[in-house]
This record gives C-alpha cells, sequence and structure tokens, in this order.
C-alpha cells in the first residue's frame, strides 16, 4: 500500500504563519488605535487604575491620552454649569434676628489641577441629581455661618461685602469636593420682625427731609442771586454804553484809513494782472506749440510699435509655442521612459526579495533537519530521503501502472527452469525494468538503509526445496 504524506503544506506554512503574524499585528494595532480617547472642552477625562504611584486618578481637560488596556479604564466628568436654587428661611443675623435669604447658586466641576483631583475621588459616578444634593447642603450650610457673622444692617445695605463673604466661604468649601462657584444671585432679604422694614422707612423719611431743607435753601439762594444779578446788570450795562460809543469812533477811523489803502492796493493789483495776464497768454502759447510736438513724436512711436506688435509678436509666439511643445513632448517621454524603467526595477526587487524569502525559508529549514538529526549531515539527508520516500515509491509503481497491452500471448511448452514458467520471467523481466531503490542510492552516493532492504537473497548452493518453503 502505498503511503502519502502531506508535504505540500511545510512548503506554505511559513506563509500561512507571516499572515497569521500581520493579522495579530493588525488587530493589535487597531486595539492600540481605539484606546486613544480625546477629552472635548466641555468636559475633563478622569483615566482611574495604574496611573503611578500615589495617585488615584488621572485627570485631563482639553487633551488626549492613551488608555492601556486591562490596567486603566476611564469615565468623563461634565462641566455643564448648575443652577441650584437655595431658599435659607429663619437664619439667625449677628442680632439673632431671624431672616429670609432667597438665592440661586450656578457651580460647576472646576478645571484647577488640585480641584480636578478632588472631583475624580468625590464626584465620579455620581448623576446631576447627587451632585446638586451635595452642593446645595453645603451651600446651606456656609450661606447661614455667613448671616450670622453680619448685622441687619451690612447685609441689607452693603450687598457687594455680603456677596464677597458668601463667595469665600462656598467656594473654599466646594472645592473639597471639585466644584467651585461660579455665580450667586441674591433676591430680595426679608424678617418676621419687619426690622428691614422700618430701615427703608427710616432711610426713606431722612431723605425725604434732606430734599426739602435742600430745596428750601436753593430756593433762598436763588432770590438772592436774582437780586445781585439785576444791580450786576445795570452797571454792567452802562459801562458797556460809554465803551461803545468810544468803540464806534475809533471804529470809524479805522475804516477810513483801511478804505485809502484798499483802494491804494486794488490799482496796484490791476497793473500787476494785466501785465500778468500778458506774459501767462505767451506762455500758453509756447506750451501749446511744445504740446503739440511731443503729441506727433508719441504719434510716430505709437505707429512704429504698432507695426512691430503686427509682426514681431506673432511671430514670437509662434517660436514660444513650438518650445513649449517640444519640452512637453520632451518631459512625456522622459517620464514614460521613467516609468517603464521604475515598473522594471520594482519588478526585478520583488522577484529578488521573492527568492531571498524561499531561499532563506528552505536554508532555515535544512537547518532545523541537520540539528534535529544532531548535527550529522548523512543522517540528515536520510531524514529528507524519507520525507520523499513514499513519493519514489509512488514513481515506481507509475513507471509500468499506466503500461496500456490490450493482449498479450505466451507460448510455453511447461517446461521451466529453476521452477519459473515463460509467463512469470516475463512478468518479472518487466517489473526489472524499474530502477530499484539500492541502485539510485548508489547513484546519489549514498548507502540504501538495511531496514530498507529486506531478506537477504539466498544462495544459488541452498537446496531448491528450501527455496520453495522460504
Amino acid at each position: 500500500m502505498t503511503l502519502l504524506l502531506p508535504f505540500q503544506i511545510e512548503s506554505v506554512a511559513p506563509f500561512f504563519t507571516i499572515g497569521f503574524a500581520v493579522l495579530f499585528v493588525f488587530i493589535i494595532l487597531i486595539t492600540f488605535i481605539r484606546r486613544y480617547k480625546r477629552c472635548p472642552s466641555d468636559r475633563i477625562l478622569v483615566i482611574y487604575g495604574r496611573v503611578g504611584t500615589g495617585n488615584s486618578a488621572k485627570c485631563i481637560h482639553g487633551g488626549a491620552a492613551f488608555i492601556w488596556p486591562v490596567i486603566q479604564d476611564y469615565e468623563f466628568l461634565d462641566l455643564t454649569p448648575i443652577s441650584i436654587e437655595v431658599n435659607l428661611i429663619n437664619a439667625l443675623s449677628k442680632q439673632n434676628i431671624r431672616v429670609n435669604v432667597p438665592s440661586r447658586f450656578t457651580i460647576g466641576i472646576s478645571t484647577e489641577p488640585g480641584v480636578m483631583q478632588n472631583a475624580a475621588e468625590r464626584l465620579l459616578g455620581q448623576g446631576l441629581k447627587e451632585i446638586q444634593e451635595l452642593a446645595m447642603e453645603i451651600i446651606f450650610g456656609q450661606l447661614r455661618l455667613v448671616v450670622a457673622s453680619m448685622d441687619i444692617e451690612e447685609i441689607n445695605s452693603d450687598r457687594d461685602k455680603f456677596l464677597s463673604n458668601i463667595s469665600n466661604s462656598v467656594e473654599s468649601e466646594l472645592k473639597k469636593v471639585g466644584l467651585k462657584l461660579i455665580n450667586v444671585n441674591i433676591t430680595d432679604i426679608v424678617d418676621e420682625s419687619g426690622y428691614i422694614e422700618a430701615l427703608g422707612k427710616e432711610a426713606a423719611a431722612h431723605a425725604i427731609n434732606a430734599a426739602r431743607k435742600s430745596v428750601a435753601e436753593k430756593n433762598r439762594d436763588g432770590a438772592i442771586g436774582e437780586a445781585n444779578a439785576v444791580q450786576d446788570e445795570r452797571t454792567q450795562v452802562a459801562s458797556a454804553n460809554a465803551k461803545a460809543t468810544e468803540g464806534e469812533n475809533l471804529a470809524k477811523i479805522e475804516v477810513a484809513n483801511s478804505n485809502s489803502k484798499r483802494r491804494q492796493r486794488e490799482a496796484e493789483a490791476e497793473r500787476v494782472a494785466i501785465a500778468s495776464e500778458k506774459v501767462q497768454s505767451a506762455k500758453a502759447l509756447e506750451e501749446s506749440y511744445a504740446a503739440e510736438k511731443d503729441a506727433e513724436i508719441v504719434r510716430a512711436e505709437r505707429e512704429r510699435s504698432s507695426q512691430l506688435a503686427d509682426v514681431i509678436v506673432p511671430a514670437e509666439i509662434d517660436k514660444k509655442k513650438v518650445e513649449i511643445d517640444a519640452e512637453a513632448e520632451a518631459e512625456r517621454i522622459r517620464r514614460q521612459a521613467k516609468g517603464e524603467a521604475d515598473a522594471i526595477l520594482y519588478k526585478a526587487q520583488a522577484e529578488a526579495q521573492g527568492l531571498f524569502e524561499i531561499l532563506t525559508k528552505q536554508a532555515e529549514g535544512f537547518d532545523r533537519i541537520v540539528k534535529a538529526a544532531g548535527n550529522d549531515s548523512k543522517d540528515a539527508v536520510l531524514l529528507l530521503i524519507a520525507d520523499k520516500l513514499p513519493d519514489l515509491v509512488k514513481i515506481q509503481a507509475d513507471a509500468i501502472k499506466n503500461i496500456k497491452i490490450d493482449k498479450i500471448t505466451v507460448w510455453e511448452n511447461g517446461n521451466s527452469k529453476d521452477g519459473k514458467t515463460a509467463t512469470s520471467n516475463f512478468i518479472s523481466g518487466m517489473y526489472g525494468a524499474v530502477p530499484p531503490l539500492q541502485e539510485m542510492f548508489n547513484m546519489a552516493g549514498m548507502q540504501l538503509p538495511d531496514y530498507l532492504k529486506g531478506k537477504q537473497v539466498e544462495s544459488d548452493d541452498e537446496p531448491k526445496e528450501e527455496q520453495d518453503e522460504k
């Protein structure tokens, strides 16, 4: 029975190994790309897990980071502002007067480095409702402390100080949990005893009385000022009239002198103007003649340029066009030749690389076979021949298997030599035409292993009966 070994698989096994390695590297690369996370501007990226000695988490705002698989994970903290309505009722002031302080606070998660760490440790995984409740408890407590440290007059009149105290007190506590105060809006403050309302009425009465006093004083000052203004008016009018008369006389003298000088200057100006007109007329004629001369010269130059443009410019354009077409054709030929040369080079390089890989893998396989044979080259060759032995046996069998013999006629008289008939001699002679394995090994300069030789042929001196028995 012929044994067939799948030796073809060994020749393609390296290619399957390379393909698997490429696929594995591709999967690893895709995994690494998907683990690279970018942080948007309205969120904080919190990386937790193995992030460094002494750190429980790593916070990133407005950047990106690589999240290592298995040993790290991540979540986002939302920076959207949170509005909280805080209606403080019956809070004791410094004067032990209970007041109501309706207010609205706007908070959000802080982006300061240290405060972000607090947010990652205390707010990560909590929803909006839980964060609001936590912030409201902190604000209520600090707002009561601020009210208890101030008088009603300060709270009612100095709102800037009141808001500043609230901001400083609340924000310092919010930072401990990773939050920051964005805005505080305090509406009307009222108290149960009506003290603030009484303060408002007192202030209004003071303002009304002060306004009435100011009006009376202004009326008095107005009457006195009006009398003084009338007196000053009469005095200043009389003085102004006297000065006006004197001024009119002086003005008339000045007008007469001015008229005399004007007439003299007008005569001189007229004489100068007539002479200037004549000079300008002569210059105008001279400039006109010069302009006509320049115009004729320009016209002649234009005619010459026009003739040059009609003859020379088309010729130069044709020349440039021929040069450009020639350069384009030469460039096309150069690029085509370069592309063909590059293609031949790339093909030769690819074939050389493939042949190199095949020879390298064969050399590695031969090296492993020699090592497996204990670094004995002869044993390694025997291993290779043992691997190909089924093919050699198959080739020997195929040598006579496909011989087509339609009819064989054998004439014999029954006599035989050495117990063999003519028919058996014919069959054994046909099979003897196939080269035996021993001769093939001898041609290769090697010795056929004993386990492939079989039993030794008995000598001719052995009795014929023993041969028949065997």
